[in-house]
C-alpha cells in the first residue's frame, strides 16, 4: 500500500488529489475513501494540519486544499488485516525477498504448521508533497514503523541522493532492508539498500522519477496455536515522493 497524489507539486490553495494504491511494485489498484480502514489518516504542514475533504467511495481516496506553501506530509495507518497462508512457498517467498534470515527456523523451532497459520498485517505510508516553494523537512510523526526523509526532495540538493532514517516504535532500525522502487515514464527499477546503525541510508535518485520505499517488519506475536490467532505480524512502512 502506498500513496501517491496525482501532482507531487501543487500550488498554495490547489486541490490535493491522491490514490491509495494496493499492489506490487509500484503498480496497483486505486483503493475508494474508506474512512474506517484507517487508525490515523492526517495532512501535515509545518504548523498545522490540512483538513481531508474526501467522501466515502472516492477515487481518488483522497482530497484536501493545503493553502499554505512548504513541505506537506500525507500519512496513513491501515487497520490490521488477517493473511492465512495455505501454501507453505508463499511464507517462505515473504520471509526470503524481505531478508529476515531467522524466520524460518524460529517459525520450526516453535512447532507452527506449514499451512493454515495466520499473520497480522498493518501499513503505515507517508508521502510527501511541496505545495509552492515546499521548504521544510519531513519529521517523526509517531507511526509504528516509518521511514523519515532526512533530506527534502524537492528543495535540497540531490547529486548525493536521498537520505533517509527506518524508524520501528521510535527507534532506529540497523541493518534494515530498504526495497526502492524507481518509477519514470519508462518503466520501474527495483533495488534494494541497507540502513546503517543509525538507521539511516542514502537512496540515488534520478532527475524527474517517482520513488518509493519500502521497509519491513516481521515479529512473533508470542501465539503458539494456529486456532488462537495470528503467529507473525508484519509492519509495512512506505514513503513516496518524487524527484524535480
Amino acid at each position: 500500500m502506498w500513496i501517491e497524489p496525482d501532482d507531487f507539486t501543487l500550488e498554495p490553495g490547489q486541490t490535493l488529489s491522491a490514490h491509495i494504491f494496493v499492489g506490487e511494485e509500484f503498480s496497483g489498484a486505486p483503493m475508494p475513501w474508506r474512512p474506517n480502514q484507517y487508525t490515523r489518516s492526517e495532512i501535515l504542514q509545518q504548523d498545522r494540519s490540512v483538513e481531508i475533504s474526501s467522501r466515502l467511495g472516492d477515487r481518488p481516496a483522497i482530497h484536501a486544499t493545503p493553502d499554505q506553501p512548504g513541505l506537506t506530509i500525507v500519512a496513513f495507518e491501515m487497520a490490521p488485516h488477517r493473511l492465512t497462508y495455505r501454501d507453505w512457498q508463499k511464507f517462505v517467498n515473504f520471509v526470503e525477498h524481505k531478508d529476515f534470515s531467522t524466520a524460518l527456523a524460529d517459525h520450526a523451532e516453535r512447532g507452527l504448521p506449514d499451512t493454515g497459520f495466520t499473520e497480522l498485517y498493518t501499513r503505515h505510508v507517508k508521502a510527501l508533497v511541496a505545495v509552492g516553494d515546499g521548504v521544510g523537512s519531513d519529521r517523526v510523526l509517531g507511526l509504528q514503523t516509518e521511514i523519515v526523509a532526512l533530506t527534502n526532495p524537492y528543495t535540497d540538493d540531490l547529486s548525493d541522493g536521498v537520505d533517509i532514517r527506518v524508524l520501528y516504535l521510535g527507534e532506529p532500525r540497523a541493518n534494515a532492508q530498504v526495497e526502492v522502487f524507481e518509477k519514470s515514464a519508462e518503466g520501474t527499477n527495483v533495488f534494494l539498500l541497507r540502513t546503517d546503525a543509525n538507521g539511516q541510508t542514502i537512496v540515488p535518485v534520478k532527475p524527474a522519477h517517482r520513488y518509493l520505499l519500502d521497509a519491513v517488519v516481521l515479529r512473533d506475536t508470542g501465539v503458539e496455536k494456529t486456532d488462537e490467532g495470528p503467529v507473525w505480524e508484519s509492519l509495512w512502512a512506505g514513503l513516496t515522493f518524487e524527484t524535480p
